[in-house]
């Protein structure tokens, strides 16, 4: 038996640091490869044929359920995660994780379910978390654990999260990831019992596999939270996984704690600029209603409509150094 599943996740910064790995694998690499990066719903979609040129090995886009093959590069398509379980990888419209769809996490705990010590995981740069816990899952159930060197990356936060909450089996630069995991490939690996899968990446699969995610047990997974979903607005799911923090909802959209504090700050942004618009279309409103007074010799009207829009313009200037104040996340 050998390690010939190498699931790869990343990104900002992904693509590049993609094409250096792949260029660098010979043409009869013996494991199949199934790539996932953080893209927009609307990218259009041609990771495949970057890859593809890169380097000696023939990439696709996985749009739909197919039988995959070692010497190859299976990439996810926009708005669709990457799944795999025995001998076929498919695209699924499960529903988001950490912000995204397709997420690294769905793609790391589908291949640890189905080949175990079988498979290579690889968290290259990107920010915030995603892959973490599936890098958990691909430790736990017997597979190999290989982050980029964080001082390298382009975004240092993916491989420096995974580094803090797993023992990685290897931490390298970019121009040695070829070599490690072509070696990585060809070395047999002790053939042990079945290990068993647990119930909560059996649920979590599922529920990426677009399972309904009541039916498949989501509520096993841990006690509700004080949170409610960004999503949907449901209650959160509290987990704990290898001393890991993170949060699903009953309709299946999962966070981290890094990742459901960047949504919350985003969602916190956009109300504080809403109500700065809001109020200074009511300031516009008073000066129009103000001078329209004025035309029509109604100057104490006039006086009062212009002293309480410059009171309220004084307010929303507080709420406006607020906003511009507020730091932002990492950029994935």
């Amino acid at each position: 038996m050998r390690r010939d599943i190498v699931v790869i996740g990343a990104s900002a910064g992904g693509i590049d640091a993609l094409k250096q790995i792949v260029g660098g694998l010979p043409a009869d690499f013996r494991a199949a490869l199934f790539v996932v990066i953080h893209m927009a719903s609307n990218s259009p979609g041609v990771l495949a044929t970057i890859l593809e040129r890169a380097g000696r090995l023939p990439a696709t886009m996985v749009t739909s359920r197919e039988r995959f093959e070692s010497g190859r590069i299976y990439v996810a398509a926009p708005d669709h995660h990457l799944l795999i379980d025995k001998d076929a990888v498919y695209a699924t419209k499960g529903p988001k994780e950490n912000r995204f769809r397709p997420a690294v996490d769905p793609l790391f705990r589908s291949a640890a379910k189905s080949y175990g010590p079988r498979v290579i995981g690889v968290i290259l740069t990107g920010g915030l978390d995603d892959g973490t816990a599936g890098l958990i899952a691909v430790k736990r159930l017997g597979g190999a654990a290989v982050v980029q060197d964080p001082d390298e990356a382009f975004s240092s936060s993916m491989p420096r999260n995974a580094m803090t909450h797993v023992q990685v089996d290897h931490c390298v630069r970019l121009v040695q990831m070829p070599s490690l995991l072509v070696r990585l490939a060809e070395e047999p690996i002790e053939e042990k019992g079945g290990l068993e899968v647990p119930e909560h990446i059996n649920i979590e699969v599922s529920i990426a596999k677009e399972d309904d995610a009541l039916a498949a047990g989501v509520l096993k997974l841990g006690p509700p939270s004080l949170y409610a979903c960004p999503e949907c607005h449901g209650v959160l799911l509290q987990m704990k996984e290898a001393g890991v923090l993170s949060f699903r909802c009953h309709t299946g959209h999962a966070y981290s704690v890094e990742s459901l504090l960047a949504e919350l700050h985003e969602r916190k942004e956009e109300a504080l600029w809403n109500a700065v618009r809001a109020v200074e279309e009511q300031i516009l409103l008073m000066r129009h209603a103000a001078d329209h007074c004025a035309a029509e010799n109604k100057e104490e009207r006039a006086r009062e409509l212009r002293q309480r829009a410059d009171l309220t313009q004084e307010e929303i200037e507080l709420v406006r150094r607020a906003v511009l104040r507020t730091g932002t996340p990492q950029a994935r």
